[in-house]
């Protein structure tokens, strides 16, 4: 929410830019916390049918998992924008220092959020595409992929011009950002019933790397 709402240029008419950009930091610390009980939830999942863990892992390397390096990238994507939203607060920056502080975060974090939604959805369809159908699951990787993919045009989009100081393109930084932001909103929204109907099913066991086959399903 806090990531839609900020974008939109009457709002921070409204409240001015201090207050704006504190709404996208505190929108960031969302994301973060997020990610991290995701990381967590992931970490401690069922090793597979008849088994369960019997203590809390707060950290563990599993690079065969897919799960695991969707979680973990999308953490290190969040703790980015922490450092972008966080240094944007700073209103005397250079180009120079906006660049480095600011916009490359900001980049590098939608990359980690694009590969890890990319990831999921790989998990979800089990191949490198596949068609959402009326799988809740697959709808929600699908619409966070979407989300990634705008966060990304946002990143692009706002490049500072060295020689004007200016944003490449204003407008189309604050409606991929919006557009982005909602997509993450829906699928949150959706993880609720999805959630609740796996609560009450058997876990699988953990996806690996070499499950996932290469074919496209139709």
């Amino acid at each position: 929410m806090c990531f839609v709402v900020a974008p939109f240029p009457g709002f921070v008419e409204l409240v001015g830019s201090e207050a704006d950009g504190a709404l996208f930091f505190a929108g960031s610390i969302g994301f973060t916390t997020a990610a991290a009980l995701q990381f967590l939830e992931t970490l401690n999942a069922d090793p597979g049918p008849g088994s369960r863990r019997h203590h809390l892992r707060l950290f563990a390397v599993e690079p065969r998992r897919i799960d695991w390096w969707s979680s973990a990238v999308q953490l290190v994507g969040t703790l980015l924008f922490n450092v972008s939203t966080w240094s944007a607060l700073q209103t005397s920056l250079s180009t120079t220092q906006v660049h480095r502080r600011v916009w490359a975060p900001d980049a590098f974090g939608s990359i980690c959020f694009l590969v890890a939604s990319y990831l999921a959805y790989i998990e979800v369809c089990g191949a490198p595409a596949c068609r959402p159908r009326r799988s809740l699951p697959r709808w929600i990787a699908t619409v966070n992929l979407l989300g990634s993919v705008a966060f990304g045009a946002s990143a692009i989009s706002s490049y500072v011009l060295p020689a004007t100081g200016n944003e490449l393109d204003v407008r189309i930084t604050n409606i991929t950002t919006a557009a982005g932001a909602l997509c993450f909103l829906v699928g949150a929204v959706m993880l609720l019933p999805e959630g609740a109907a796996s609560s009450h099913a058997p876990a699988p066991p953990s996806p690996t790397l070499d499950d996932a086959p290469t074919a496209t399903a139709a």
